[in-house]
């Protein structure tokens, strides 16, 4: 022991520790553990390095990753490459804020829940619902948080899931309805949509919920207009998942009457980061707040009339009543909670529009120029968002190592996903492609054809 420099310990404040806890070595803390199961050579460690050699070797291992700094990025699929703001990064940065945690004590943190309480208010204005919650950890956690509150709350077993919903996400969900008895059926696409005839006729009184994505996974933008009718008439819920950074452009669910709506609000000023950290949302009308997992911060005021904000609703939460708690979703997602709030502040309305307009201006320009390639076509028509499906002459992950040559992160292999969509890949254009990186992609298909 006494060679491990990094042991910050003394060998008499070691003796001092074991005393207080009634044990004589350190070997004694491990005598549950079998003697056969034990290590009983040393760990296949090189020598020990100096911080200087730690840093340069780090650094080497690092710069064998490719980057969205040095490589253009095609390649969405539910997590994105946006511009993020410098003042994001300056203010997630500060102590105040990236040392919080959980905030049991909402005396004693007021100011990371006005941030989420501000986050909260800020999802409510751009998704058209009025109750949100926070901390849940992905847009797929988050979908499967709300089939089992669309379940609960209509007290039915079964879902209907579109084809077109991200098939991330889809697996997610069958891990959770697993576990608990519950099934969902799927919808099929009618022209890289969801087929809503098919799914009103297949609808039953033991239906909790309908979940469409709008943009879908293809990038289609889903016309759900009316559909809550047919929903409501059965007594069952439309559940909707949505792309934030559409909302500028296009409906907000709760125009057409949705009353679950989740997402993946990576996008809103958090980096891909290799995917993740991500940040689930999930937004919903006031008679289902008691529902909603998560935390949920209110407005109060205290004592003397002062304004200040709390955890509400406490009582649904695994750490007052376990047993019964609504969820068991814990974790803490405030860093990114914030990333999300001063994002959409430093923007604000005209900003989210413009990042939404140069999303979709640049995927439109990229999908006319693909289109006029010879052997390359739109899977599917219809109006897209970002995202979009094209069909190819050839293998797609032959294409993607030839794009890497070109500096290029191409799109996404279809085919394991939907194995009647071989040869096709899905390709994404943010606000941060050029028109030169634009065009340098296409330049590389039409080398590659």
């Amino acid at each position: 022991m006494g060679g491990r420099h990094y042991l910050p310990l003394t060998e008499k404040q070691r003796q001092i520790m074991l005393q207080d806890i009634g044990v004589n070595s350190q070997e004694e803390l491990f005598e549950d553990i079998p003697p056969e199961v034990r290590l009983k050579e040393t760990l296949n460690l090189p020598p020990s390095f100096t911080e200087t050699e730690v840093l340069r070797h780090l650094g080497g291992l690092a710069g064998k990753n490719l980057n969205i700094k040095d490589y253009a990025c095609f390649l969405g699929a539910g997590v994105y490459d946006h511009f993020i703001p410098t003042i994001v990064k300056h203010v997630t940065g500060r102590s105040e804020f990236y040392t919080s945690y959980t905030p049991y004590q909402a005396e004693a943190s007021q100011g990371m829940l006005q941030a989420i309480f501000e986050y909260q208010t800020l999802i409510c204005e751009l998704t058209g619902m009025e109750v949100t919650n926070a901390s849940l950890y992905d847009g797929a956690t988050a979908l499967a948080e709300a089939a089992l509150m669309a379940c609960v709350t209509t007290r039915r077993q079964k879902i209907l899931l579109s084809r077109s919903v991200n098939p991330f996400y889809s697996d997610v969900l069958k891990r959770y309805f697993d576990s608990r008895n519950l099934s969902y059926s799927e919808v099929p696409l009618k022209e890289g949509k969801t087929d809503l005839e098919r799914a009103e006729a297949a609808l039953d009184g033991d239906h909790a919920a309908l979940v469409v994505q709008t943009p879908n996974f293809f990038g289609l933008l889903e016309n759900l207009q009316g559909v809550a009718d047919f929903l409501h008439a059965k007594g069952a819920l439309l559940l909707v998942i949505t792309d934030p950074i559409s909302l500028p452009l296009v409906k907000a669910p709760g125009e057409y009457d949705a009353d679950i709506v989740v997402g993946e609000g990576q996008s809103l000023g958090s980096s891909p980061s290799f995917g993740g950290p991500l940040l689930g949302f999930l937004a919903t009308r006031e008679k289902f707040m008691r529902r909603l997992p998560g935390r949920i911060v209110g407005e109060t005021t205290d004592a003397h009339g002062r304004r200040g904000f709390v955890l509400t609703l406490q009582t649904r939460e695994q750490h007052i009543r376990r047993e019964r708690a609504t969820s068991n979703i814990c974790s803490n997602e405030a860093l990114n909670v914030l990333a999300a709030a001063v994002y959409m502040v430093a923007l604000g309305p005209e900003g989210l529009r413009e990042v939404a307009f140069l999303c979709l201006q640049k995927a439109a320009y990229a999908r006319e120029k693909m289109s006029g390639i010879p052997g390359l076509e739109l899977v599917f028509p219809g109006y897209y968002f970002k995202e979009f499906a094209v069909r190819l002459p050839q293998d797609a992950k032959e294409l993607n190592r030839k794009l890497l040559e070109r500096k290029i992160i191409g799109g996404l292999d279809l085919s394991p996903l939907y194995p009647e969509l071989n040869n096709s890949m899905l390709f994404c254009v943010t606000e941060n492609r050029t028109r030169a990186e634009i065009d340098s992609l296409i330049q590389g298909l039409e080398a590659w054809k």
